[in-house]
C-alpha cells in the first residue's frame, strides 16, 4: 500500500492554460454618400501559453474564520397587478349553541323539528323541514330529514317542538340529543 495520502503535504498538481484569444475589430467610418461599404473585418490573434508546468501545492494552515451574524431584511410586499377577485362571503345564519359547549372551537350544530315518534326505549325520531333554492328553478323547496335523537329521560311524545343538539355518535344511527322542549302537542 502507498504511503502518500490526499492529505500529504507534498502533493503535485498539473496546471495547463488554455490559449487566450484576443479579438482586433476594425472600424471604418460609414460616409453617408449611399456609397457600399464592407462589413467591419475582426482579426482572431491566439497568444500560445507553455503547455504543462510542475507546480509544488503545500498544505497551508487553515484559520477558523468567525461567520457573521446574518440579518434579515424586511420584505417589502410587492403591488398587486391585474384584477382583484373578491371571494363570496357567506351568509351568516343564527345558530343557538348550547351553553355547555363554551370551550369547543368550532360550535355544535342546533335544530328544532317536530317528534315523528318515540316508540323505542330514550330515542326520538325528529322531523327537521330545511328550505333551500332550488339550484336551476330558483323555487324555494322544503327538504325534510329525519334525525335520530338521544332523550335520555322520555319526557317528549309525539307532535312536540324540540330543539337538539349535535353530539358524537352514541349508536349506528343517533348522533343529536334532545336539549328542551319547545312547544307541547295539543
Amino acid at each position: 500500500m502507498s504511503d502518500i495520502t490526499n492529505n500529504e503535504e507534498n502533493a503535485e498538481v498539473e496546471v495547463t492554460e488554455a490559449p487566450v484569444a484576443e479579438v482586433v475589430v476594425d472600424e471604418t467610418p460609414a460616409s453617408d454618400e449611399g456609397e457600399v461599404t464592407e462589413a467591419p473585418v475582426a482579426e482572431v490573434v491566439v497568444d500560445e501559453a507553455p503547455a504543462s508546468e510542475e507546480v509544488e501545492v503545500t498544505e497551508a494552515a487553515v484559520t477558523p474564520v468567525a461567520a457573521e451574524p446574518v440579518v434579515a431584511e424586511p420584505v417589502v410586499a410587492e403591488e398587486r397587478k391585474g384584477p382583484v377577485i373578491k371571494s363570496p362571503v357567506a351568509k351568516e345564519t343564527s345558530v343557538a349553541v348550547a351553553p355547555t359547549d363554551e370551550g369547543r372551537v368550532n360550535p355544535r350544530k342546533v335544530r328544532e323539528g317536530i317528534v315523528v315518534s318515540n316508540k323505542m326505549d330514550m330515542t326520538l325520531v325528529v322531523a327537521v323541514n330545511e328550505r333551500v333554492r332550488h339550484p336551476r328553478y330558483g323555487k324555494t323547496v322544503q327538504r325534510t330529514k329525519k334525525l335520530y335523537v338521544h332523550d335520555e329521560n322520555n319526557d317528549a311524545k309525539v307532535g312536540d317542538r324540540v330543539r337538539v343538539q349535535e353530539t358524537r355518535p352514541l349508536s349506528k344511527l343517533k348522533r343529536w340529543r334532545l336539549t328542551d322542549v319547545v312547544e307541547r302537542a295539543r
